[in-house]
């Protein structure tokens, strides 16, 4: 268990999914560029996160920018969204003061654009259900994504194996975080769309590296 004074952003977990050194450059180094992804991304988050409104339609209470908090994970932040869905399980939900019933918690992460290859968006989708889960002493077997382009839902299974990840990732967080490390870069297909490629310099700075390692190798067996 990690104490109130290591607690790291949640949101971290997102880029250090994607890239070690973006994350660290970003909350290490506090490095940040904007690009038209991440403006996208900003825009379609101010139509959804306002921590005063919440509204219940039928069976269903949506609760906006919740403040969320694991100490397992070592993290804290917020979530989108947090769906109350009324329900007859007596297992795993909650109960609410002044209302009828129960209530199974479902996160709800909102994100632009489509679906990724990776696992970026549901390592931090997980990360909140963990939190959601120590909060109110309940277990999360799904959530959802909301995407903007196809503007539909995507349901995620908070699965033993997507815990596993996300430990890891959150495990991985604050070990550079601790030791205020950055790793090194590598130019990969996925550099292309990272808002922070001309801070990071994959391509030269990768270069570099090459170069010094081909000649200190030379020396080091130069006769």
């Amino acid at each position: 268990m990690y104490s109130d004074d290591e607690l790291l952003m949640l949101s971290g977990i997102q880029h250090i999914a994607f890239c070690e050194r973006q994350y660290a450059l970003i909350y290490i180094e506090d490095q940040w560029e904007d690009n038209v992804l991440t403006i996208q991304g900003d825009h379609l988050h101010k139509t959804v996160d306002d921590p005063f409104e919440s509204d219940k339609r039928d069976d269903v209470i949506c609760l906006r920018s919740i403040p969320v908090l694991s100490y397992s994970l070592g993290l804290t932040g917020k979530a989108d969204l947090v769906e109350l869905l009324k329900t007859d399980d007596a297992v795993n939900t909650l109960t609410l003061h002044g209302l009828p019933g129960r209530w199974k918690v479902r996160p709800v992460e909102y994100k632009r654009g489509k679906p990724k290859p990776d696992v970026c968006d549901e390592v931090q989708l997980c990360a909140q259900a963990i939190c959601l889960e120590e909060m109110y002493e309940v277990k999360i077997d799904q959530a959802d994504l909301f995407y903007g382009q196809p503007r539909r839902r995507k349901t995620v299974d908070i699965d033993d194996n997507l815990r596993k990840v996300t430990v890891h990732y959150a495990s991985r967080m604050h070990q550079l975080f601790t030791a205020g490390s950055t790793p090194p870069p590598e130019y990969l297909p996925k550099c292309k769309n990272c808002s922070l490629f001309n801070i990071c310099q994959p391509v030269s700075m990768s270069k570099k590296r090459n170069v010094g390692a081909y000649y200190k190798k030379q020396l080091r067996f130069d006769p």
